[in-house]
């Protein structure tokens, strides 16, 4: 798939599964600790994220021993110990470019700043119509900028993550712009795989794909 993805040099050799259901434990502690549960059993979170207690205990043994045997984890020790270990224990600042159905939905997601993910600018290469679209819905979330200010823009306001929801035909040349820029990351949504250049670390999102994989099993 053209796909790049940095591995964790201080975890090098974690399984992509394992830092998968990493997030979902993490949103599993986060709905305990608003229900002021203090502690949780491997059981327990086995449970919320539909796995076996086993795969929870070996998937925290990959970055030490964070619980006690017999009485569980702590939650809130251990919700800052996997926000540690995901990097998500500080802001990343993210660009969206092309303000459709998909960027706009973005750009007004609240669940964003709950994990540190802040939205500093967004792109598209008609951003008038654009605004007055999402302001008669949503009001103006964030500043929508020409695309042709996209180098500029990344390095004035540092953004890290640059996120692609144009039309697929727009998606490679967007790529090839954010490979000239500082940014440490893309994420593609577009429906179609684009490259990185250099080592930028690229992941290229499909709805469908995930559609496939469950129509398989519906049909096998």
């Amino acid at each position: 798939m053209n796909e790049k993805v940095h591995k964790m040099s201080k975890y090098p050799k974690i399984p992509g599964a394992t830092i998968r259901r990493l997030s979902n434990y993490l949103k599993a502690l986060e709905d305990l600790e608003s229900k002021n549960e203090k502690v949780a059993s491997s059981a327990l979170l086995a449970e919320i994220c539909n796995v076996n207690a086993a795969q929870v205990r070996k998937d925290f043994a990959y970055f030490g021993e964070f619980g006690i045997r017999g009485m569980g984890y702590n939650v809130k020790e251990l919700k800052f110990h996997i926000k540690e270990i995901l990097g998500v224990n500080r802001e990343w600042r993210i660009a969206v470019i092309g303000i459709g159905n998909m960027g706009s939905a973005l750009l007004v997601y609240k669940d964003f700043l709950k994990q540190n993910y802040k939205i500093v600018a967004a792109f598209d290469i008609d951003p008038v119509s654009v605004i007055g679209r999402i302001s008669e819905r949503m009001g103006k979330p964030v500043e929508i900028l020409h695309v042709d200010m996209l180098k500029e823009v990344i390095k004035a306001r540092n953004i890290e993550i640059g996120i692609i929801t144009t039309p697929p035909g727009a998606a490679q040349q967007i790529a090839d712009l954010l490979s000239e820029t500082e940014i440490k990351g893309i994420l593609n949504f577009a429906p179609l795989p684009v490259r990185s250049h250099g080592n930028i670390p690229l992941r290229n999102i499909f709805f469908t794909a995930a559609l496939d994989n469950l129509v398989y099993y519906l049909s096998n």
